[in-house]
């Protein structure tokens, strides 16, 4: 055998094939424990926002005093009006009690015990996931953006093409764009730690303890608005997650996100 056909047989021998990377078990789990637990707080935070839909700046804030925002949602009870206001104190200026009488259509009581709940179960498996993820490499190798993915011109790019709904196949692993990098990093660096920590700052029993979190956030009517933003955030990703998932093979995505095959 001559040399020039041995250089002719090596080049010639198959290539290995390319091994694509799987969702890791913890992570799927940590998905789905998430998503049911964001499914729950959109509902049950939804009907605890029905029962006084105004949002404020500050440490307080009620109807008597103007709102920073007004959803146009309708209202669970019906006012029935003011009875007699009182002052506080004689002095000129001091601050004003009225109670109102009005009917409830739906107790939300249920909703806040059950909002309560799945928010622990949604901090839980997010730390679970948030440490796991750091500790193993997971975001380093899948989520955080390269260098040379933050050039303006490639983020454009990758945003243009999601604009057109132009995106690629599902490989059923974590083979994530830039935008998707950049956005997953956002989600789980910012929206969800935030939302986590507002909801604490709102807690009575937790803020009795821990008083630096309503001061952290401005008030406890801060830290209200502040996690109404940060929740609908989420709810946006989430319907534009469900989507790009749609688009790029809903089969494929499925599986590999729950037996991860």
């Amino acid at each position: 055998m001559t040399p020039s056909h041995a250089i002719t047989e090596v080049a010639e021998l198959p290539r290995p094939l390319a091994v694509t990377a799987r969702h890791a078990r913890w992570v799927r789990i940590c998905h789905w424990i998430a998503t049911a637990s964001i499914v729950t707080l959109a509902v049950t935070g939804f009907v605890i926002l029905m029962a006084h839909p105004r949002l404020y700046w500050g440490d307080v804030g009620n109807s008597l005093t103007p709102a920073l925002l007004e959803l146009p949602i309708s209202r669970n009870h019906q006012h029935g009006g003011w009875v007699e206001r009182a002052a506080f104190f004689e002095a000129p200026g001091s601050p004003v009690s009225a109670n109102r009488t009005y009917d409830i259509f739906n107790q939300n009581g249920w909703g806040r015990s059950l909002h309560f709940l799945a928010a622990w179960f949604a901090a839980v498996s997010g730390l679970v996931y948030l440490l796991a993820g750091l500790a193993g490499g997971h975001f380093r190798r899948y989520l955080f953006p390269r260098g040379g993915e933050l050039a303006p011109g490639v983020v454009l790019a990758d945003v243009f093409r999601h604009l057109r709904l132009q995106v690629p196949k599902a490989t059923g692993g974590p083979g994530y764009g830039v935008l998707q990098k950049c956005v997953y990093c956002v989600v789980v660096f910012i929206a969800l730690p935030v939302s986590v920590l507002t909801g604490l700052a709102m807690s009575p029993a937790v803020a009795a303890g821990y008083p630096f979190l309503r001061v952290l956030f401005g008030g406890f009517q801060s830290a209200r608005t502040i996690h109404f933003v940060a929740f609908v955030a989420l709810v946006m990703f989430v319907v534009a997650h469900v989507v790009m998932v749609v688009k790029s093979g809903f089969k494929r995505q499925m599986r590999g996100m729950t037996v991860g095959d």
